[in-house]
């Protein structure tokens, strides 16, 4: 029996297929293999998988290794062990059901994927369809915001725990940090980190995805820190910047600067403003300070079981925020050869405004 938020799930994705229209009027049905869209449909966690949803029909296409497992993790659909090649059963099921269209995800499905399944599967209208599921995803649930607030949680603490131990100091290389960094998130629940952690120090933190190296840290860095677990199935992400020894009159200036755009952004976020309207509010405070080429990437993404999902905050978003869209607001000053700061949080929009879910203080913290 479906629990109700995947029959919600299920109402509101037939509600959109009826939306999906070819040429021989709205699609009979929704071909689904994207892990993530599989997974926010069913509640399925197998590495192989395909659904196939008509407005009657609910069916999950797997094969030998997962039948156990999808008949546990989605009681509501019907589980079809598939043959070898797998087409061959979609094929006969698609015959059964007597269906002339069906949309498929465009937006994941390559011209390759895309020219077998219509050579496997003749004489059906395959509408290519975009955001049927990604456009449900952009709002989250009750059940969706606990878990992305679990993933958080076990970030802060990660991270409360590293600059306990003194794991961050010069000496240290950023490969060492970022491997002790993720060992605590698995020991305090995470399933995996949500992306390569980045640890990026002294110059090197001018690079805004500069992944964990060999590279020593030095007394005087600025060290970036980016990370995030996945605890059930979703992501948490977090950047903090952080000083190695005192800090410079020039690199507390920096930090204060994207402290002050950071706030700000994070006070715009409401329900009704668009994502370029909050990118703007920070984006101005930077620009105003000389430093507009330096922060070159929008302020912020979404975030639940991926890393990065609508809503996008940035300079051409017009995505309109709306209650229980969740994503980040991170900007950043990076100054080749010399550092960069770069400070993250995740919010919640609420009816009023947001509720900040990263925990962790933000103020500069002086490892000495």
């Amino acid at each position: 029996m479906l629990m109700a938020d995947e029959l919600s799930r299920l109402a509101q994705a037939r509600r959109a297929l009826a939306r999906t229209t070819g040429s021989h009027g709205a699609a009979e049905a929704l071909y689904v293999a994207q892990p993530h869209n599989r997974f926010y449909l069913t509640g399925f966690s197998g590495s192989s998988g395909y659904v196939l949803l008509t407005q009657r029909r609910a069916i999950l296409f797997t094969d030998f290794r997962y039948v156990e497992q999808a008949e546990k993790q989605a009681p509501g659909y019907e589980i079809v062990r598939h043959g070898t090649p797998y087409l061959d059963t979609i094929r006969d099921t698609v015959g059964e059901l007597g269906l002339r269209s069906i949309a498929f995800e465009a937006d994941h499905l390559t011209v390759a994927e895309h020219a077998k399944l219509v050579a496997a599967v003749p004489g059906v209208d395959w509408i290519a369809s975009t955001g049927v599921v990604e456009g449900l995803r952009t709002h989250k649930d009750a059940a969706e915001i606990r878990r992305i607030e679990q993933a958080v949680a076990c970030s802060d603490e990660a991270f409360a725990r590293l600059v306990q131990e003194g794991r961050i100091r010069a000496g240290a290389t950023e490969t060492e940090v970022a491997a002790h960094l993720e060992h605590h998130m698995r020991l305090l629940g995470a399933d995996k980190p949500a992306f390569d952690t980045i640890v990026a120090s002294g110059p090197r933190s001018s690079l805004p995805h500069g992944r964990a190296s060999e590279r020593v840290i030095q007394e005087g860095d600025f060290v970036t820190l980016d990370f995030g677990a996945v605890v059930g199935g979703y992501c948490s992400d977090i950047t903090r910047t952080v000083m190695v020894g005192r800090a410079s009159s020039q690199q507390r200036e920096l930090y204060q600067l994207v402290l002050s755009a950071q706030l700000q952004g994070v006070a715009a976020v409401r329900p009704g403003a668009t994502g370029r309207e909050v990118d703007a509010v920070s984006r101005d405070i930077i620009t105003a300070a000389g430093h507009g080429e330096r922060f070159g990437h929008g302020l912020g993404h979404g975030i639940g079981l991926a890393v990065h999902e609508a809503p996008r905050l940035s300079p051409v978003s017009e995505s309109v925020l709306e209650p229980g869209m969740v994503f980040s607001v991170e900007p950043g000053v990076y100054v080749p050869g010399w550092g960069g700061v770069r400070i993250e949080d995740l919010v919640v929009v609420t009816g009023e405004g947001c509720r900040v879910l990263t925990k962790t203080a933000k103020e500069l913290i002086e490892l000495r």
